[in-house]
């Protein structure tokens, strides 16, 4: 199959900022076609000088964003679920100076939030209701796609697996929603990766992140990648492919994603190495 292959910013950065804009031409020389630029903070965001280093690059760019507590659409105060619906706007507003098409990641609740229970029917409403408001502010604007990563248990208790994506999109029924699937969290969760890819079809999956079960190199783990690039390809997927890790000496991501060890020199050998082998795999499809 031919693969469009990206990387994400968390590779060399936990907090996209001005002193990170080397990493935009950087993602190109090393051979990756997309780029994800993480925005861990929407309102602080340099947008005007990475649109200017991403024009110059000429890589194509997406995002990802992420909620907390104090912007948690499914939280039970209205407050904070303005706030979440505020800074969800704000992201969209990034990614159409960008000329980004898509806005992922954990958009939808604070990652990291559980509340010891499964969802209740109260936190799907709150949830669906804030992010109709934001998906049909980037409707209104243009062709954004916003896509909700399901993630496993240990990071949410709200969207796990594609099911409960593609249920989501289809509530909020602004017709911009989509899911994203991250391997690593896919490994953990679904019953088949063949079929969560088929649950997703071609009218839901929106976008793809190809992590290792550890988070490590691509291709050197438990994941069945034949399985996994077979499915996305019968079923006519063509949207980019990222890579995604992070280095133990993060913060703040280190602490919601548990990475306590190296499996690599660098979080770029692991993205370059990654890239060999996935190429190499998706070869043969």
């Amino acid at each position: 199959m031919k693969a469009k292959f990206g990387v994400d910013s968390f590779i060399w950065s936990e907090n996209f900022s001005e002193k990170d804009l080397w990493i935009i031409p950087k993602a190109k020389e090393l051979g990756f076609e997309t780029l994800d630029i993480a925005i861990a903070h929407p309102e602080t965001f340099p947008t005007a000088k990475v649109k200017n280093e991403v024009d110059k690059t000429g890589i194509e760019v997406v995002t990802t964003t992420t909620l907390n507590e104090k912007t948690n659409l499914i939280s039970s105060r209205e407050k904070v679920r303005k706030r979440g619906v505020e800074s969800l706007k704000l992201a969209v507003d990034i990614n159409y100076e960008l000329g980004s098409a898509l806005l992922g990641g954990v958009n939808y609740a604070a990652w990291g939030y559980r509340t010891g229970k499964p969802r209740t029917e109260d936190e799907w409403k709150w949830g669906t209701d804030a992010m109709r408001e934001a998906a049909a502010y980037a409707k209104e604007k243009g062709d954004l796609i916003i896509a909700v990563e399901p993630v496993n248990r240990f990071e949410t208790h709200f969207l796990n697996i594609a099911e409960d994506g593609v249920r989501y999109c289809k509530e909020v029924g602004t017709g911009n929603m989509k899911v994203h699937l991250d391997c690593f969290h896919m490994i953990r969760e679904e019953l088949s990766i063949k079929g969560a890819v088929q649950t997703c079809g071609k009218e839901y999956l929106g976008y793809v992140h190809v992590c290792e079960n550890n988070r490590g190199i691509p291709g050197t783990g438990l994941v069945p990648w034949e399985e996994f690039f077979t499915a996305i390809k019968k079923i006519g997927y063509t949207g980019s492919l990222v890579i995604e890790s992070f280095d133990p000496s993060f913060e703040e991501l280190n602490r919601l994603c548990s990475i306590w060890r190296q499996f690599a020199s660098s979080g770029e050998e692991l993205a370059v190495k990654g890239l060999a082998n996935l190429k190499a795999i998706a070869g043969k499809i």
